[in-house]
């Protein structure tokens, strides 16, 4: 099994593969952060069949690589800075940093002193949290705009709009109006894209609540709460 240390920094990536057996640094190569070249990495790493990755810093810097690299099916571990700042200090140069030693010292704290955690692929579970941040996003999105329709109906109708009041008889309602004037015209233009625009919410909600329901099938997740009304308020 070759360790393969990865000493993340924000716009670069350095790769150190380590022999856990004899602790040599076998090969190394440095890539710029972006999809193409962690590609480039990956296929540099497939000399090595079994490989495990020791990504210093995993949950930071080393977020988006380690992700993508266990999206692909890739065994990762995650190495503190501590950890890594631990075996510099005794590797030569007495402390000397630099972006290979410190590839490599993650390799070697995950290989020899157990300092290394495993870090998990996402899962449905995070799929799940990601649509339900969508769904809460897309709802207050919605009810901005309800708040404005509901305005500007409220001054194009006598006695206003009811609350509880779906899109389909908002448009109702807008089409009884002729409006007047420069104010009417823009109101009623402006409540015509709005019914509009909640009309393109309430699909994109519905598409949410589908996608949801079906991760959840397949994962056999109990739902969370998914509170989900197609009125104005």
């Amino acid at each position: 099994m070759m360790l393969i240390g990865i000493d993340p920094h924000k716009s670069t990536h350095t790769a150190t593969a380590v022999d856990p057996e004899t602790n040599r640094d076998l090969a190394s190569i440095r890539i710029d952060v972006t999809l193409q070249e962690y590609q480039r990495m990956l296929d540099w790493a497939c000399q090595w069949p079994e490989r495990r990755w020791a990504v210093e810093n995993a949950r930071g810097l080393g977020h988006h690589l380690t992700s993508w690299l266990l999206a692909r099916g890739e065994e990762v571990v995650d190495v503190a800075p501590s950890a890594t700042a631990r075996v510099r200090q005794l590797s030569r140069g007495a402390g000397r940093k630099n972006d290979r030693i410190d590839a490599a010292a993650a390799a070697c704290v995950a290989a020899l002193q157990g300092d290394a955690r495993p870090v998990q692929p996402e899962n449905s579970t995070d799929a799940l949290a990601l649509l339900d941040e969508r769904r809460s996003n897309l709802a207050q999105a919605r009810v901005r705009a309800v708040n404005q329709l509901h305005a500007l109906l409220r001054a194009l109708l006598p006695g206003g709009a009811p609350r509880d009041l779906s899109a389909a008889k908002a448009e109702q309602l807008l089409d009884t109006v002729i409006p007047v004037g420069s104010a009417e015209l823009t109101r009623h233009a402006l409540a015509a894209d709005l019914i509009a625009e909640i009309r393109t919410w309430d699909v994109k909600l519905k598409d949410n609540a589908k996608a949801m329901a079906t991760l959840i099938a397949e994962s056999e997740s109990r739902p969370p709460g998914i509170p989900h009304r197609h009125t104005f308020r």
